[in-house]
């Protein structure tokens, strides 16, 4: 599969991974990043892979950082939308701040990342969009009422852009994580994860990020052509649709 591909927010947890993966199915990968240098520059001297930092939530600098992409890679091919912050609160607290920044990031870069690849994917005839939602976009959760409703709004995206795109050789999906073994969900307590999170897992385990990274892989492929405007669920039985 030697095809360019952007991860966003590809230098760390499950973005890192994908970026791994898609690297080692032989894909040309850039993964951005926006802001911590340190990590990033890591992750790049331990991969390979190349970084690029800016603010996916900011349109301009997602359209001038493509473009810098495409001009050192070439024509972007394969599009995964990973980018995702929080901002946790109980709705009756949340400030105006924190609903924007989730809502920006999580779902408003899915507009500025993908309108500046969809037409050179539309002329060409092929292209593979991944946006990495949330199962918190599906069933909802206590204290992310930004967050769920950013990772909906990825889905809805997904199934729209899907129908526009299939004709032209376009798979838009979406994929669906649970709670998955990153820096984030380990620094909860040992006691929370084992009493208050892994029960809820039907198959008795955290996620590992690879098996996101698979995932992606797959849907990234030629042979997954028939597949578009799909949610994978990738939570170990936690909640099912």
């Amino acid at each position: 599969m030697s095809r360019v591909a952007v991860v966003t927010g590809g230098s760390r947890g499950i973005g890192a991974a994908i970026s791994k993966a898609l690297r080692a199915a032989g894909c040309k990968v850039a993964a951005t990043y926006a802001g911590n240098d340190d990590a990033a520059n890591a992750f790049k001297k331990e991969s390979g892979i190349p970084v690029y930092k800016w603010d996916v939530s900011n349109t301009e600098a997602s359209a001038a950082g493509l473009k810098q992409v495409e001009a050192d890679l070439g024509p972007i091919e394969i599009l995964v939308n990973n980018a995702g912050i929080t901002r946790d609160s109980a709705f009756h607290r949340m400030t105006a701040e924190q609903w924007h920044a989730v809502i920006n990031t999580n779902l408003n870069s899915l507009f500025n990342m993908t309108r500046p690849v969809i037409e050179g994917m539309r002329a060409r005839k092929f292209g593979r969009i991944i946006n990495i939602s949330s199962i918190n976009g599906q069933k909802g959760q206590f204290g992310q009422t930004n967050y769920s409703a950013a990772k909906a709004g990825d889905l809805g995206f997904t199934k729209a852009l899907a129908q526009e795109s299939a004709k032209l050789g376009i798979t838009v999906n979406a994929i669906c994580p649970g709670y998955i073994a990153t820096e984030m969900v380990m620094a909860v307590s040992q006691e929370v994860r084992e009493k208050s999170i892994i029960p809820q897992i039907a198959v008795g385990r955290l996620g590992e990020a690879e098996e996101i990274a698979r995932c992606v892989v797959f849907l990234a492929s030629d042979e997954a052509g028939f597949i578009t405007g799909s949610t994978l669920s990738a939570n170990g039985g936690q909640y099912m649709t």
